[in-house]
């Protein structure tokens, strides 16, 4: 099985598209996970710039996240997956619904996102996230069941910090999670917070064992199912998630380097 690192644009904003691309090469990512523009000539120089550099391309929709009522939501996001989907990415991995919304309305959302991955003929995974149906494993288990096909992103910093734990108390919840990924944002969070200062710290050793103990679950999973690749996505995020020194507002640490470091940990122990 080939494990693919991405690097997230996340964080990277700032930097022209050529000198984002320029960095991510340099350092030695497989290709790049962004959120595309609506405006189809953007979207389209952004893939060209990426696929003239040799690099593979997982589009993620977020911005449904500031549409809160549900048919203006449904409405976004029904937009947001067929202009991802029409960049012919590995994947899409999407951030969707609400932990408001009804059971009935997210698993809408969920059904309709599978239609237009159907309809494209490109994966949607949905990301394990604060706010969203996936927020808590109570909230998602329940879908799980509900939908056989429903595949994931794991980000389990996010449950970390929603059950104020590094989920050693529920293994009944990664027995029933973890088969269902497809795709892995490789942040370390811990019982306090979704992102630690810096993962190479002795004081983060127990959660990044934790999370490093959950992906190694994740590859052998995927690689005993014969799969042909699993793409992973270091995901240490910029300020606030970067947390910062009071009064000064100092980042504790470089999300970059971060990515960067996280990087070759995961080279070296899954390719």
């Amino acid at each position: 099985m080939q494990v693919q690192i991405f690097a997230a644009h996340w964080g990277n904003n700032e930097l022209p598209a050529d000198v984002f691309i320029e960095r991510v090469k340099a350092a030695g990512f497989d290709g790049i996970e962004l959120s595309l523009p609506l405006d189809a000539a953007a979207r389209d120089d952004w893939t060209g710039r990426i696929a003239a550099a040799g690099l593979a391309l997982i589009v993620g929709q977020w911005e449904t996240a500031l549409v809160p009522e549900f048919a203006a939501h449904r409405g976004a996001l029904a937009e947001l997956l067929h202009n991802a989907c029409a960049a012919r990415p590995l994947h899409v991995n999407s951030q969707t619904g609400k932990d408001y919304f009804t059971f009935e309305q997210n698993c809408e959302l969920l059904e309709m996102a599978a239609a237009i991955a159907r309809e494209h003929g490109v994966p949607i995974y949905h990301e394990t996230h604060r706010s969203r149906w996936s927020a808590h494993p109570a909230l998602a288990l329940p879908y799980l069941r509900q939908l056989p096909d429903l595949h994931l992103t794991a980000d389990l910093s996010h449950w970390c910090c929603a059950c104020e734990s590094l989920l050693g108390d529920q293994p009944q919840t990664l027995a029933a999670t973890l088969p269902r990924v497809r795709h892995i944002h490789a942040r370390v969070g811990h019982e306090q917070g979704p992102q630690v200062g810096d993962f190479r710290a002795p004081e983060s050793h127990a959660a990044l064992a934790a999370h490093l103990s959950w992906w190694d679950e994740v590859v052998r999973l995927r690689r005993a199912a014969g799969a042909e690749r699993l793409t992973i996505t270091p995901e240490f995020g910029p300020v606030p998630y970067t947390q910062t020194l009071p009064y000064t507002g100092a980042a504790v640490s470089n999300a970059w380097e971060l990515n960067v470091a996280m990087l070759g940990v995961l080279r070296q122990r899954y390719c």
